[in-house]
């Protein structure tokens, strides 16, 4: 059995709640979670769900109150600054909208060299490493130079996927990082992911509203509802035989090219509703 790279176990977010006195907000509750060397597991709920503040804890970016994640063995619930700066070479993000990520006044061989100076790298190493980094990505050699304006919003979340495999990381943390792109654009993306998988071995935690994107990219797939994983399994079957009713109406949600066929979905979804507010009103 081969060891999970990262591994959740139990884990609790909490964030003060708004007003005096107000109970604090529990986003997530008692999530488990594991994610095995060079494989996907998609993360996908609706807004709200609690699946972005998952990603965010593996990061460092939202409170432990429960719990622990280990990354690579190492409990990193409660690591210091000092220790999570030296984890980044490991564990990278991408973001949602690859322009907020991008420093708009760098170059993007300077976007792409920062992280390698940082740890050390030459200067001439660095700058063959970049050349090597947009070949990976499937951008020209003369894109070095640019800016991130002068690229359209596909080309710019293949420069932030090139930054994040800069440190040849262990684990990257996907969200929503095709969510802003047009149909055909994100295809590409999504397939840019596959084949440097493929090629270095490196893990996706792929955080989604998408249940058609998981499908796409995922071994695994784990659905969130209200803080709570409902529904995990093998990515083929989760996304296309659900059993847990939300699964299902994320499913049903889902649009389709055949006007006949999304009318039933349609009908099916609404059924769902109307029985799971039958239910609610009888508890």
């Amino acid at each position: 059995m081969t060891t999970p790279l990262l591994e959740v176990t139990d884990l609790v977010v909490e964030y003060p709640g708004k007003g005096f006195r107000a109970q604090p907000f529990r986003a997530l509750k008692g999530v488990s979670l594991d994610i095995l060397p060079g494989e996907t597991v998609g993360l996908v709920g609706e807004s709200g769900s609690g699946k972005t503040t998952l990603g965010r804890a593996a990061l460092g970016l939202a409170p432990v109150t429960e719990g622990t994640i280990r990354f690579d063995g190492k409990d990193i619930s409660h690591i210091s600054r000092r220790e999570r700066k030296k984890l980044s070479a490991d564990l990278q993000v991408v973001f949602q909208d690859p322009y907020s990520s991008l420093n708009p006044s760098m170059t993007i061989e300077q976007i792409l060299a920062e992280p390698l100076t940082v740890a050390g790298v030459s200067s001439a190493e660095a700058k063959k490493r970049v050349r090597d980094l947009l070949d990976q990505v499937g951008l020209p050699a003369d894109a070095r130079g640019r800016l991130p304006r002068e690229f359209s919003g596909g080309q710019r979340q293949r420069v932030a996927i090139a930054r994040a495999l800069a440190l040849s990381p262990k684990l990257i943390v996907c969200d929503e990082p095709v969510s802003a792109l047009d149909l055909s654009t994100q295809a590409r993306v999504l397939d840019l992911f596959i084949e440097i998988q493929e090629r270095t071995g490196v893990a996706y935690l792929f955080v989604t509203h998408d249940l058609a994107v998981v499908r796409h990219v995922s071994h695994r797939v784990a659905v969130m509802y209200r803080g709570e994983i409902v529904e995990s399994g093998d990515g083929d079957r989760v996304t296309s035989q659900p059993e847990h009713p939300y699964t299902q109406r994320l499913f049903m949600a889902a649009p389709v090219p055949d006007p006949d066929r999304q009318e039933e979905r349609r009908i099916a979804r609404r059924a769902l509703l109307d029985a799971e507010a039958t239910a609610q009103a009888s508890a």
